[in-house]
């Protein structure tokens, strides 16, 4: 699983992964070059924070 938020939504990101997957995620920032292409999986905003598994 892999989820894309933004600053605003990684709080719910990190409460939904863990809900789905009865397990930690790892959180990492969007590298620059994938900021063009990911939006937040919540809202339109530009995605800052990938939450997958490990």
């Amino acid at each position: 699983m892999k989820i894309y938020s933004c600053e605003d939504h990684a709080g719910h990101a990190l409460d939904m992964f863990v809900a789905n997957e009865k397990d930690f995620p790892i959180m990492d920032k969007v590298e620059d070059v994938e900021k063009e292409t990911h939006k937040c999986d919540y809202c339109d905003a530009q995605a800052t924070y990938i939450v997958a598994n490990k």
